[in-house]
């Protein structure tokens, strides 16, 4: 990072103090954003083999929520990932998602995630007119920054509303974390989140992370959004504090369903917010009547190994993996695996 952006960084910091909430418990903003990833996130619970069904329950009951935009799946390499192994919602072709929303004529947008290097963006991303996908959001790294800015650029020129998530906050330190920032902010993209992948971070790490993400974004009149972990039950309480504090953009799935502890719920997301166009009724339908049968053959949700792995900021594999034979987890013993890697 030069020396001038090094001094913009230092003089936000410096300005940390002075920002102040946007919002309350009982505050209405019309700007708020409802980002749901049942179908994306969940598919990590089930290798994306959701049933055109399933995927199009999920569908109606968000648009009859009033909910901002449904996230579909991944847009993956085929040349990285087989078909033969992964469902449908892992690749996300035109397609198969025009047969769940036709041309999409309801208010709801539709959403995909484009992983920085795992994604043939250039051919397999078309552009926004002939595509029903409204928003195009970049996972990446730091590392990946440079090829996650070149992705922006191509879905930002296609036509597309853009997102870049910065992965594993937790994990990035401070002066890194402050150059990627400011590169992020002079790019192309329209909303940079706050993503707490590891589900490790308290209240107060979301709001330093808040602090320093608006700062450094405000010049350049970005957006921020969060997304958030369950491993130790802060999903939802993580995704309020951002939003008090001008994130605008709040991700969240439908009875939590995600990777491992799963996500902020959407239905206690919407139950929350006060704006009169959301509604939790259909959801509570669509988990009655979808939710409930898929929970008899598939497993998420907060559980000791994920709160471990939240604990000690490790991202959740090991807890996945012990999770696939419940019955046999010694507590004591994984955690001792943990602590052995660690050392």
């Amino acid at each position: 990072m030069s020396s001038k952006k090094n001094d913009i960084a230092l003089s936000n910091e410096n300005k940390l103090e002075t920002l102040e909430k946007v919002g309350t418990m009982l505050t209405f903003r019309p700007d708020i954003k409802v980002v749901d990833c049942t179908i994306r996130d969940g598919g990590l619970v089930n290798k994306s083999m959701f049933e055109d069904d399933f995927v199009r329950a999920v569908y109606k009951g968000l648009e009859a929520s009033g909910v901002d935009y449904m996230e579909v799946g991944y847009k993956t390499s085929k040349k990285i990932l087989s078909t033969a192994e992964y469902g449908t919602w892992k690749f996300c072709d035109e397609e198969d998602i025009r047969r769940i929303v036709g041309d999409n004529d309801a208010k709801i947008k539709i959403s995909v995630m484009a992983d920085a290097e795992r994604t043939d963006y250039h051919e397999d991303i078309l552009p926004k007119s002939q595509s029903v996908i409204d928003l195009i959001r970049v996972a990446t790294y730091v590392n990946q920054i440079p090829t996650a800015l070149d992705m922006i650029k191509d879905a930002h020129d296609k036509g597309y509303e853009t997102t870049i998530n910065l992965m594993a906050a937790s994990t990035v330190g401070e002066n890194e974390l402050i150059e990627a920032i400011t590169i992020l902010a002079e790019s192309e993209v329209d909303i940079i989140y706050v993503v707490d992948s590891f589900g490790s971070l308290y209240t107060e790490n979301i709001r330093a992370l808040m602090y320093k993400y608006l700062a450094i974004t405000k010049p350049n009149h970005k957006q921020i959004g969060i997304h958030a972990h369950n491993n130790q039950q802060l999903a939802f309480a993580n995704t309020i504090e951002a939003l008090t504090l001008g994130a605008n953009y709040l991700d969240s799935s439908i009875y939590g369903l995600g990777r491992g502890a799963g996500n902020c719920n959407t239905e206690l997301l919407l139950g929350f917010l006060k704006n009169p166009k959301y509604h939790v009724r259909p959801l509570l339908q669509c988990i009655t009547e979808n939710f409930l049968p898929f929970m008899k053959n598939h497993s998420w949700g907060f559980d000791i190994p994920y709160m471990l792995t939240g604990q000690l900021n490790r991202h959740p594999q090991p807890a996945i993996k012990a999770m696939k034979t419940p019955d046999n987890i010694d507590f004591t013993e994984f955690y001792d695996s943990l602590i052995e890697d660690v050392d």
